[in-house]
């Protein structure tokens, strides 16, 4: 299970990021290609072991999954590919094996609380 390796390098990425170190991460966005190799629920329940005891515990990962989009060059058109994909071209039925997206993992956004204390 590769994604136990990939949420531990998520969380430090997280945590090298985080403004201070009295801040937490409450909530990560994700972009994920649909070929990257990456099994969306495997990783959720990586996530969760590896924020164990860090400044991400608690955190909500919000993974938005990429569908896999291929270029024709006969055509010049992008094309969706379904499941499964078939590198074929939707429009003139070239085979076509220019992927545009569907192999990336990209860190798109962190939400952060501040743990500054408050006077009242």
């Amino acid at each position: 299970m590769h994604e136990l390796s990939i949420a531990c390098s998520i969380v430090e990425t997280v945590e090298e990021n985080l403004p201070n170190e009295n801040s937490r991460a409450t909530k990560i966005y994700l972009k994920i290609g649909k070929m990257s190799g990456v099994v969306k629920d495997a990783l959720l329940f990586s996530f969760d072991i590896a924020t164990q005891d860090t400044r991400v515990f608690g955190a909500t990962l919000e993974i938005e999954e990429l569908p896999i989009i291929v270029y024709c060059e006969k055509c010049h058109k992008n094309s969706e590919l379904g499941n499964p994909p078939i590198f074929r071209c939707e429009h003139c039925g070239e085979l076509t094996g220019n992927l545009i997206q569907g192999k990336e993992m990209e860190l798109v956004s962190i939400e952060v609380e501040d743990g500054k204390a408050t006077n009242s």
